[in-house]
């Protein structure tokens, strides 16, 4: 590990020939996977990710190399190589200041159970899939595991470390009857070590896969029309972090490439609408004590009734706007340059229950669970498939409708919410974008949007 006399020399050296900002990159993460399938283990796998990035900037135009060979001479023949990319005066970088402390608090660190004793533990969940009914012919159980440390130094004096330890278990079902296959996924992760399988009852989760598959595996195609749409908690929030949240980063904000860019101050959603994106939310998923370019993360306030009150921001495309970060730098390795993106994304609790929006809500469709979809961040177009959803007929859930698929786009639709309950929870995902894939939870309590366009291949029965 390179001492700090070491760092500030290469800072200082990036910032020969014109760059004002230097900045450097160290990584170590290792990381684990298992996967069981039908009650035998398929595969076991480990991985460690070593290597050093380093970044230039002048202005807002900026450099980018990296290696996995964090040496000095390494990080010196990157430097030398990038700032051959500007010309101008000698820039001086700061003295690095003193690092602060992070928070990693593990109760079952990775390595403290062994391979088989993880096995173990996924064998008896992916039993529980398999034997719910003999139609289930695939009951997948695997286990995510990964732990990063990193260290972030810059010539504007910063300096600091950070572990983020990563725990996820996907639970899967696949049914099969003739030529009717569905199949059914659940996968919760945290920011804690083994002890997420004390804090989340997996069996009883399990069981809910199993049974998710095989009620859907025999429902009616739904039938596309208009309608209002109550979408469920928890990883129902996707469609406001791929709609919404993403083009409330100022990577496209800065650009231009946003239906959000200069409405600051201004209603962009029904008056019930709170969001937030919270960067230190404890044990979950999205979250680190520190982003990716040293700074601290924080609760950020995104929408507040209905008005916009703020963006996420990176340093970079924080200084093209010239608005502060808001310690949102991520960046999935030492491989790529950090840009603004989103941790813990979320609408805040409403007052109702969510029994009684249905209740008042005499045709419509529950979505239960979203699946994966598309979105364009520059307009907020999106699609997303319903992995399990209801129809509503007079107040009440009625039949399984399988196929539904939510079509809108993103600032219409959280101008039409009308509803929101007091149940908010959370779900976990992996959010892909310019610089690499990263975990984020995504989150909500129930909600209706009281007009939504449905796609579906079925017709009503």
């Amino acid at each position: 590990m390179l001492n700090k006399k070491e760092l500030e020399t290469l800072l200082q050296l990036g910032l020969e020939t014109g760059a004002d900002f230097s900045e450097i990159f160290l990584e170590d993460t290792k990381s684990g996977r298992i996967s069981v399938n039908n009650g035998e283990v398929i595969s076991v796998t480990t991985g460690d990710v070593h290597g050093v990035g380093v970044r230039l900037l002048q202005g807002i135009d900026e450099v980018y190399g990296y290696s996995n060979d964090d040496s000095y001479a390494s990080i010196e023949k990157l430097m030398l190589t990038l700032r051959g990319s500007f010309k101008g005066s000698k820039q001086t970088a700061k003295p690095l200041g003193e690092k602060l402390p992070y928070v990693n608090d593990i109760k079952k660190p990775h390595n403290s159970l062994t391979p088989q004793e993880k096995s173990k533990t996924l064998i008896e969940l992916s039993n529980i899939i398999k034997n719910h009914d003999e139609k289930i012919i695939q009951a997948g159980a695997t286990l995510i595991e990964w732990e990063q440390k990193v260290l972030i130094a810059n010539s504007r004096g910063l300096l600091q470390d950070d572990v983020r330890t990563y725990t996820r278990c996907a639970l899967t079902a696949t049914a099969q009857d003739n030529a009717l296959i569905q199949d059914a996924y659940e996968a919760p992760g945290r920011n804690m070590g083994f002890e997420i399988f004390d804090e989340i009852d997996f069996k009883a989760l399990a069981k809910e896969v199993a049974e998710s598959a095989m009620t859907y595996l025999y429902a009616d195609n739904m039938e596309p029309q208009e309608m209002p749409v109550v979408i469920h908690n928890g990883f129902g929030g996707v469609i406001f972090h791929e709609a919404v949240g993403h083009p409330l980063e100022t990577s496209a904000v800065s650009k231009g490439l946003s239906p959000f860019a200069g409405k600051l101050g201004q209603k962009v959603a029904s008056e019930v609408v709170t969001a937030y994106d919270n960067g230190d939310d404890p044990k979950q998923w999205g979250r680190t004590t520190f982003d990716d370019e040293g700074h601290k993360t924080q609760k950020n306030l995104l929408i507040e009734k209905g008005i916009l009150k703020g963006y996420l921001s990176d340093y970079k495309s924080g200084k093209r706007m010239n608005y502060e970060s808001t310690g949102s730098g991520r960046r999935q390795s030492y491989k790529y340059a950090p840009t603004a993106r989103m941790n813990t994304t979320y609408i805040e609790n409403g007052t109702e229950n969510y029994e009684d929006i249905i209740k008042d809500t005499p045709y419509g469709l529950f979505a239960k669970k979203l699946g994966g979809g598309t979105v364009n961040p520059a307009t907020g177009e999106y699609n997303f498939a319903v992995m399990e959803g209801y129809m509503i007929e007079n107040g009440k859930l009625t039949k399984p409708v399988r196929g539904a698929m939510l079509i809108g786009h993103g600032a219409e639709t959280i101008l039409n919410i009308d509803r929101v309950a007091n149940n908010r929870t959370f779900g976990q995902g992996m959010c892909g974008a310019g610089s690499g894939s990263i975990p984020t939870d995504v989150g909500q309590p129930t909600i209706r949007v009281s007009k939504m366009l449905v796609g579906g291949q079925g017709g009503k029965k």
